[in-house]
């Protein structure tokens, strides 16, 4: 009789006090906790080592709110027309090759957050942050540069799509949220920030803009998401 078919095997678990159901659901929900640490481990180890984000001045905050006075910054910016859902990843690889050597110096540019995507139509706004707003169509890609270029410093892009843009300080009123990256979420805290904008009596300048922070292997549930939208100075 083999080890496995032993009428002992069955009864091992009882001599403890479990049954072998219990056991399997046991260890079924250890392994769960320690792939479930694994991944916090590692988004952990990844905000270690923190990356630069776009500079802000939070002028006032009401629970997930905040107007912000954005700082002046550089982008280096591309057009994708697309869906919704896809232009990102498509402008995200155009820009992040740029910042990886594929530019006249062949120089390495460290990545920033967030990365910003907004309609063309609206992409004349000053200081969009890794962002995206509006319907399908044109949408402008943006990578915050490292504050330490300047116009004149930074790489020639060999990509003619792209382009390096000076963007000027601005006033934001600011959602922040964490969880999945799909339409249906980034829509219902849109419709939230709007409803409090119009409580705070503020004047809109042009649509909301969804800003991620966080590279896609980090847990839904530590991701920070953003819905941005400049408003005029009260």
């Amino acid at each position: 009789m083999s080890e496995s078919n032993h009428p002992n095997q069955a009864n091992r678990g009882r001599r403890f006090g479990c049954k072998p159901n219990s056991l399997a659901r046991g260890t079924a929900r250890t392994l769960r906790a320690a792939f479930l640490l694994a991944i916090v481990s590692l988004a952990a180890g990844a905000e270690a080592t923190a990356i630069e984000t776009l500079g802000y001045r939070t002028v006032r905050e009401e629970g997930p709110f905040e107007i912000r006075r954005i700082e002046p910054h550089i982008v280096a910016a591309t057009f994708v027309e697309g869906d919704f859902d896809e232009v990102g990843t498509v402008g995200f690889r155009r820009l992040f090759e740029y910042i990886s050597g594929l530019n006249r110096s062949e120089a390495e540019i460290a990545m920033t957050a967030p990365v910003s995507q907004a309609p063309s139509d609206t992409a004349t706004l000053r200081g969009r942050p890794v962002a995206q707003e509006g319907s399908d169509g044109r949408f402008r890609i943006t990578f915050v540069m490292p504050s330490e270029y300047t116009l004149e410093t930074l790489p020639v892009p060999e990509d003619e799509r792209i382009m390096l843009q000076a963007e000027a300080p601005r006033t934001v009123a600011a959602l922040r949220y964490s969880g999945f990256w799909t339409r249906s979420r980034y829509r219902a805290h849109e419709r939230k920030l709007r409803d409090w904008i119009v409580l705070q009596g503020l004047e809109t300048v042009g649509e909301p803009v969804w800003a991620r922070y966080d590279p896609p292997f980090m847990p839904w549930f530590l991701r920070r998401n953003e819905i941005l939208v400049t408003v005029r100075e009260p």
